[in-house]
């Protein structure tokens, strides 16, 4: 599901709730929880509630008016068009043009940004720049066999965002990872047949050699990703 429609989806879901004013806009400052419907309703409120918080953080743009957001959700859930500041029948249209405008506006400001990172990363001592645009550092070379395409390694790795945040550890598990060269994001894949075992390489991943467009988890999309890796070994030809 594309990004654009998730809070949409996510408002969908709420309309299909009762409201527990009948056809007051008012919202309750405090509610009791008197009976299981109580608790329900409650609950459903809240996981509603933070799914949309959630998603608005990953829309395009980013940028939400939460108090217009809440008369609007609440208009609807009491059926209030009569008080509708929006023509409905044209609401979808113009969330689908706002969201895929904001959405180029992001790409591109991440692609400026993108840019000047990676100039300024390969200037750096011991950078190496491959055809790809892949860009690596040696911190120690090994002295065993490289893995093939079709080979399974056993690593250790650390990958953060830009930013410096952690988004995923093996060295934090304490558990190696082990996993075909060729099933992993193309960066992965072209840096690991460079490293012979015993290696431990620092890689800069431009989005395009890691997940695009498309956000992965805690990966934003269009992220580059920074990766200290460690190959331990072999363990499948």
């Amino acid at each position: 599901m594309k990004k654009s429609f998730l809070l949409g989806s996510v408002i969908l879901a709420g309309l299909a709730l009762t409201s527990c004013q009948d056809g007051g806009n008012a919202i309750p400052s405090s509610v009791k929880l008197a009976n299981t419907v109580d608790s329900v309703s409650y609950g459903l409120g809240l996981n509603i509630g933070s799914d949309m918080a959630r998603n608005i953080k990953t829309l395009p743009g980013g940028k939400v008016n939460k108090d217009a957001l809440i008369v609007g959700l609440v208009q609807a859930l009491n059926e209030d068009s009569a008080n509708y500041k929006l023509d409905i029948a044209k609401v979808q249209d113009m969330l689908q043009d706002y969201f895929q405008k904001a959405a180029e506006e992001d790409r591109m400001a991440a692609q400026l940004k993108n840019e000047e990172y990676l100039s300024a990363n390969k200037k750096k001592d011991g950078v190496v720049v491959t055809e790809s645009g892949l860009q690596y550092k040696v911190i120690n070379e090994g002295t065993g066999a490289k893995p093939k395409s079709d080979d399974v390694v056993k690593v250790h790795y650390t990958g953060r965002l830009t930013d410096g945040t952690v988004f995923d550890s093996s060295v934090e598990r304490g558990t190696p990872a082990e996993f075909p060269v060729n099933q992993v994001i193309p960066g992965w894949t072209e840096a690991l047949q460079l490293m012979s075992v015993g290696s431990k390489y620092e890689l800069t991943i431009p989005a395009k050699l890691g997940y695009g467009e498309r956000p992965a988890g805690p990966i934003p999309a269009n992220s580059i990703l920074l990766f200290e890796v460690e190959l331990l070994d072999i363990v499948k030809k």
